[in-house]
């Protein structure tokens, strides 16, 4: 989908504080990347895209707690009930006042279980994503740049990040709960994560480096291994494909939004990341079978329909050798037939006589009309009063012999169903 991926700056947000942004068409491949204040950032090309918004790891602390069962943990139930909770849990692990803190649960939370916490400054954050919005940019998602859970390698891994003069060091996949720690790049801050990832004789492999270019000499130098570079845009589309959202309780997006803001991002992955290419063409192809398959039999109806079209005219032109321009075939049968029958001397159903023959065979003994009226082939009898079983039974009777007849204000009114 279309994305505009942002870091948020660690220093607090201005309208002239500048943003690394990477932009891609389909959350996989860079279109541009580079740096920009709030308002002269690029917008998603694509109806459906999205602006996320990375958090750095230095900016975030990650907890693990097991909350209490019966807390509510869906999306919508983000109250300050479950805040309360989570305050009561960090409190003894936290530097800071929880009340200026902002907390996001791991994807896919449950009660009774260990979770991941996220555990960020409330204000700055805030702030950051007011600047972003008030220059036209509203962030659709929050995701951390780093987030425990299972590498691309299945173990740790190491990921040298930063300037030479500010470097710093994040591990990946970290003990038995997968956790993220950060630390300096520096030789006294690799013997607090352990001898694993500095130089080893023994037969282990070592940990996965990867480094940025400012600091990629660095990491080797430091860890004595080679690294692989690892941009910041990687990163970027890296972490936007996470399933975090560190939105959360108060910067939460109404259930409507999240719905509307998950459809457009689902459409727009279907149309455009490549990982859909198969099922997109899949889907042309069988939408183009399907016009294909309605125009032949359209075509087919409409020969068919031709056919019979031409089948009535033939009767007509056949039976009646006079007629020379057929216009319509069924009312020029029917005047020939009437003319027939007015000089033979024949009625049809339409004519008073079996208009009248046919009442007086359905109506009930006893029932006569004190008027009636012969119009258009249409007669119409006064003072007629049935009642339901009554009127029932006369209709179905008059049916069988091809009329039609309903009741108005004591009025019977009949006309023949079928066409002489």
């Amino acid at each position: 989908m279309s994305t505009l991926i942002l870091f948020l700056p660690q220093a607090p947000c201005g309208p002239t504080t500048a943003f690394s942004y990477t932009l891609t068409a389909d959350g996989h491949t860079e279109l541009r990347h580079a740096s920009a204040p709030a308002a002269l950032l690029p917008e998603p090309a694509r109806p459906g895209g999205e602006v996320v918004a990375v958090v750095p790891a230095r900016a975030l602390s990650w907890q693990r707690v097991q909350l209490p069962q019966g807390v509510p943990l869906g999306a919508g139930q983000q109250t300050p009930r479950l805040r309360s909770v989570l305050e009561g849990l960090l409190e003894d692990q936290l530097l800071d006042d929880p009340a200026q803190l902002h907390f996001a649960l791991q994807p896919g939370a449950r009660a009774g279980e260990p979770v991941w916490v996220a555990v960020c400054d409330r204000a700055w954050l805030r702030e950051a994503l007011q600047v972003l919005e008030a220059a036209g940019r509203r962030v659709s998602r929050v995701v951390p740049e780093f987030a425990p859970g299972p590498t691309a390698s299945g173990g740790p891994e190491l990921f040298a990040l930063g300037t030479p003069e500010e470097a710093h060091l994040v591990l990946c996949g970290h003990g038995p709960d997968q956790g993220v720690a950060v630390l300096p790049l520096s030789s006294v801050a690799l013997g607090l994560i352990g001898p694993a990832t500095g130089p080893t004789d023994t037969d282990a492999p070592p940990l996965p480096l990867h480094a940025e270019p400012a600091v990629a000499a660095l990491a080797e130098r430091t860890l004595g291994r080679p690294a692989t570079l690892h941009t910041a845009s990687q990163r970027a589309l890296d972490a936007a494909r996470g399933a975090w959202d560190l939105a959360q309780f108060d910067l939460a997006s109404t259930g409507h939004t999240r719905a509307l803001r998950k459809a457009g991002s689902a459409a727009s992955a279907f149309l455009y990341a490549p990982q859909w290419r198969a099922a997109r063409w899949g889907v042309g192809l069988l939408a183009a079978a399907h016009l294909v398959g309605l125009n032949a039999w359209a075509w087919q109806e409409r020969d068919a329909l031709a056919a019979k079209q031409a089948g009535v005219r033939n009767a007509l032109t056949q039976t009646f050798p006079k007629v020379q321009v057929v216009v319509d075939a069924p009312v020029q049968m029917e005047r020939e037939l009437a003319v027939l029958r007015q000089a033979a001397g024949s009625v049809s159903p339409r004519d008073l006589e079996p208009l009248l023959a046919a009442a007086g065979a359905a109506l009930p003994e006893g029932q006569l009309p004190n008027a009636l009226e012969y119009t258009a082939g249409e007669l119409r009898l006064r003072g007629i009063t049935l009642t339901d079983e009554e009127h029932t039974a006369m209709v179905t009777r008059l049916q069988t012999a091809g009329y039609g007849a309903r009741m108005d204000d004591g009025s019977l009114s009949l006309r023949a169903e079928t066409t002489p």
